[in-house]
């Protein structure tokens, strides 16, 4: 309830005192000092909470784990040196294949149907409707999906996805998150659940802005609904697709809580941001975790190296 209050107190009050402060100088200096008087609380948030442990996190990755030598890089090789790391970073690696083409392409093909039907806004609701819980409780719903019971007389199968493949299909009940050919997936598919909402949303919105009369005009042509969609409709989408594209690359690379929930990395399952994790909370291995951090940080820069670039592209061409 402080906050709450103290908030908009404190900005209320932060207003006042800037403008009073800006009304004593001369005429002349207002245009150059408002603007960082304005900008300078955000600039200190940044520096407080990115920009500092950022570098201090760098700076760890580079000494022993007591913080008393400097190591140079034996910290980053001593990692990708670990078996177990390079395990972490193929799954990433999936992640970032599987989890961001699947939420694209699902996202794509659920906005484009919706589009075609009266009843749009029930079905974007409740495809959207996984995006308003957490994924710990998404991690949770999908355990109970995948729970597995072993094949013996009088024992049935309580997760849902195994009761349809046995009694349904007749086979043999998967251990989904402990089976290492499919448990990686079946984690994946649980995240890509989450957010192909999102990915149709931000899709179908985009899809309104095509102009029908291009559509029109590709009918007209004697172009198939096929050609319309692979050579106007995808097209006019790319730039959307991209930028949730780059979203969904830093979520990749970023996975911890479902992978957390489900697994906690065990079965072969775990992935760069649990393990930094696990070196800093279960190990105490402060450097290690601080390297893990490093090369995840450095996974992610070409990233923002690509949004910078394209926005920047965007902004010429306007």
């Amino acid at each position: 309830m402080g906050a709450v209050v103290g908030v908009p107190v404190v900005l209320v009050l932060y207003i006042v005192v800037t403008d009073w402060l800006i009304r004593r100088l001369p005429p002349a200096q207002h245009g150059r000092v408002r603007p960082w008087l304005w900008v300078g609380p955000a600039l200190l948030l940044v520096t407080g909470f990115l920009i500092y442990p950022g570098i201090a996190t760098a700076w760890i990755s580079l000494l022993t784990n007591d913080g008393k030598s400097f190591v140079g890089l034996a910290n980053f090789g001593a990692v990708l040196g670990d078996h177990s790391v390079l395990i972490a970073i193929r799954n990433n690696v999936l992640w970032l294949v599987f989890y961001t083409g699947f939420v694209l392409v699902f996202g794509l093909i659920l906005a484009v149907m919706a589009d075609r039907v009266p009843y749009e806004s029930a079905i974007k609701s409740l495809i959207f409707m996984p995006m308003a819980i957490s994924f710990v409780a998404a991690g949770l719903i999908w355990s109970f999906m995948y729970q597995y019971q072993p094949n013996l007389p009088g024992v049935h199968q309580t997760g849902t996805l195994n009761a349809v493949w046995v009694n349904l299909f007749h086979q043999q009940p998967i251990a989904w998150v402990i089976d290492q050919r499919v448990n990686n997936f079946a984690l994946i598919f649980a995240a890509v659940w989450v957010w192909t909402g999102f990915a149709m949303v931000i899709t179908s919105a985009a899809l309104k802005g095509i102009p029908p009369e291009l559509l029109e005009a590709g009918r007209v042509d004697g172009a198939t609904e096929l050609q319309l969609f692979f050579r106007i409709t995808v097209p006019l989408l790319t730039p959307t697709l991209t930028v949730i594209g780059t979203t969904l690359v830093i979520f990749a690379l970023k996975a911890f809580d479902i992978i957390y929930i489900m697994t906690n990395g065990l079965y072969q399952t775990d992935v760069m941001a649990r393990r930094m994790y696990g070196e800093m909370f279960t190990s105490q291995n402060y450097a290690r975790s601080a390297a893990i951090a490093m090369l995840l940080l450095l996974a992610v820069v070409p990233v923002l190296i690509f949004n910078l670039r394209r926005f920047q592209f965007q902004e010429a061409i306007r």
